[in-house]
């Protein structure tokens, strides 16, 4: 928190030269610039008036971006780019046959164009870049921005939005979630009493968010974040593309066709705002000549599916910030203009919804006042912002299963570390291993990254002391380090993976692993029951092959019995059995452990005087 001091009574103080700092919108639709002066916040229009810029961007010798772009999208659709938040940061793999229309997956995610292959971030920076420019200023005259993302933006997407931001030129102060952009904006975090709890529903045109928060002594704190990253008005359109495709048997569309049928879609549901049906004319390529008439009735019935999704993570988002009740519901996003959002969004949460600034300015304006007080023009009565984890961050230990080192819903920023150590006698390199997930083993946990520790001096498994630290930003980045504590050697990475969780991965993880607790623990029980017994026999092996002669032959084949009991058990699912063979072999190789322990006694003091001891003392 900023504070200007000055000497009381020092009669009329100099007025320091006010800085610069926007606030931006990267939507999935459109796009906002804002800017907080001396008189408030205002939404920077371009020459035209308009306040929203489309996030269309149209490539050809000269790059055009917004209405001139989304101008040509019907007629050079190859061309022109629509949607692209939806890709940022996410993978092949990710995505459905009909989202890599028009894409070229060869070697990474882009828009295959004539003008050579164009990624998300490179779409993206072009509609940042067109955002400075309307502000008639030179970036470099910026001192810095906030660009808002969706809370539920996983670490390879908020890169991508930061790498876009840079490739435009851009000094970026802080990623801010849009849904806590938006209860600044609202004025929450002066209005709303002590110990309050509100939520904020944020349906975009690509994904949804919902924030539950709480006024907490001056600070705006998440308690809890869900959603879907790739949910959002597009997806209520396409329900009306398939709705116009069944009606008029329309099959095999190719890339034009389709998005000339969303366009059509999207005017459609707009209208459905204020009418209750609307007359649908047949496109041109369809053949068709005869109308259609889609009724608000019927236009809910078919996207009722995606409404309940969005109450689903609500739901998860309340439990998750273990309350139940909330205050106040803050509606946020375009596509919470649909009359059936706002009556179902009131039944669910008991409570008229707060929708009086516009819906598709409030995040700028909200990412305005925050770029205000972080370029240094705060007044030092602003709250301060506490953000968190979408997910749960840990590694992979021994035996498949992931140690979490950072839980979710944890307070941005936060640093924890946690000490770990080798597995097997000589190991003199580590694999760091970086999960994201809910669940216990590293098979239903979503690999981020990957790294290696390497220069530890060979010990006998245990004593190595490694300490592997996580760090994430407030901007929700991660770092992870490791260390081994004996020699100093170090590594470490920025996690920047190459894709981001697909769109039935965000909603799953959560519900899984509450639906496979039980099971989840009982997985993680029975291999770390096997990695003990493992080991114990691992242990055993070398040190037989090292002091077997201190045992008799009987000794001996006792003792490998005993440990053949634990082998006939170790790949079976009982655990008590398991547990049950390793002690009992651990207590009958006591007596072996003792005249190891004494031999090695006797070693090491072998050829030192009584004297030289008596000296020591």
């Amino acid at each position: 928190m900023l504070l200007q001091i000055a000497e009381p009574d020092s009669g009329q103080v100099a007025q320091r030269e006010r800085k610069r700092g926007l606030g931006i919108d990267l939507g999935t639709t459109n796009s906002l610039v804002a800017v907080k002066t001396a008189a408030g916040v205002e939404i920077i229009r371009d020459a035209d008036g308009n306040a929203l810029l489309p996030s269309v961007v149209h490539f050809d010798e000269q790059i055009s971006v917004g209405y001139k772009a989304k101008a040509k999208a019907s007629l050079d659709p190859r061309n022109t780019i629509v949607s692209a938040k939806r890709l940022m940061g996410r993978a092949r793999d990710d995505l459905t046959a009909a989202q890599t229309m028009g894409l070229d997956c060869s070697e990474r995610l882009a828009f295959d164009t004539d003008f050579g292959s164009k990624t998300p971030v490179e779409v993206s920076a072009a509609i940042l870049r067109a955002l400075a420019q309307r502000a008639e200023i030179d970036t470099a005259e910026v001192d810095g921005v906030v660009i808002t993302v969706p809370a539920y933006f996983d670490d390879s997407q908020r890169q991508a939005t930061r790498q876009a931001a840079e490739l435009a030129g851009l000094n970026v102060l802080r990623l801010l979630n849009e849904p806590t952009a938006a209860a600044v904006a609202y004025g929450l975090d002066e209005s709303i009493e002590e110990s309050s709890v509100i939520a904020v529903y944020d349906l975009g045109g690509g994904t949804f968010d919902i924030s539950v928060l709480r006024m907490e002594r001056g600070l705006l704190r998440v308690l809890a974040t869900g959603g879907d990253s790739a949910l959002g008005g597009d997806d209520f359109d396409e329900c009306i593309v398939e709705w116009l495709c069944n009606s008029w048997g329309l099959e095999g569309l190719n890339y034009a066709e389709r998005r000339e049928l969303a366009a059509l879609a999207r005017d459609t549901k707009e209208s459905l705002t204020q009418a209750d049906d609307v007359s649908i004319a047949a496109p041109s390529f369809s053949g068709e000549s005869a109308r259609l008439t889609l009724t608000k009735e019927q236009f809910n019935d078919i996207t009722r599916g995606l409404v309940e999704r969005t109450l689903d993570a609500c739901g998860q988002a309340i439990s998750d910030a273990g309350v139940t009740k909330v205050a106040q519901v803050v509606l946020v996003g375009g596509s919470t203009r649909m009359p059936i959002i706002v009556a179902e969004v009131e039944g669910f949460f008991g409570c008229e919804p707060l929708c009086t600034l516009d819906p598709d300015q409030v995040v700028a304006v909200g990412a305005a006042m925050q770029a205000d007080v972080l370029v240094g023009n705060g007044e030092g009565d602003e709250a301060l912002l506490l953000d968190v984890t979408p997910l749960s961050l840990g590694l992979e230990t021994y035996g498949g299963l992931i140690e979490k080192i950072i839980p979710r819903n944890s307070v941005l920023p936060v640093a924890k570390a946690q000490e770990f150590t080798t597995a097997k006698d000589g190991q003199t390199g580590l694999v760091v291993h970086v999960l994201q997930g809910e669940r216990e083993r590293v098979e239903d946990c979503r690999s981020l990254a990957r790294f290696d520790l390497g220069g530890i001096p060979p010990m006998v498994a245990g004593a190595a002391r490694i300490l592997v630290t996580f760090k994430v930003d407030a901007d929700g980045l991660l770092e992870v380090s490791a260390r081994e504590e004996t020699t100093g050697t170090e590594s470490s990475l920025v996690v920047k993976p190459s894709f981001g969780l697909s769109d039935k991965e965000v909603a799953h993880m959560l519900r899984s692993s509450q639906q496979n607790a039980s099971e989840d623990i009982q997985a993680r029980q029975l291999r770390e029951a096997r990695v003990e017994a493992e080991s114990l026999l691992h242990g055993l092996v070398g040190a037989l092959d090292a002091d077997g002669d201190l045992l008799s032959a009987e000794e001996r084949s006792q003792l490998e019995s005993v440990a053949g009991e634990l082998v006939a058990v170790i790949e079976g699912d009982d655990i008590e059995a398991i547990r049950q063979r390793t002690d009992v072999l651990g207590q009958a190789s006591l007596a072996f452990a003792e005249r190891r322990m004494d031999r090695s006694i006797k070693s090491a003091l072998s050829g030192i005087a009584v004297s030289e001891l008596e000296t020591s003392e």
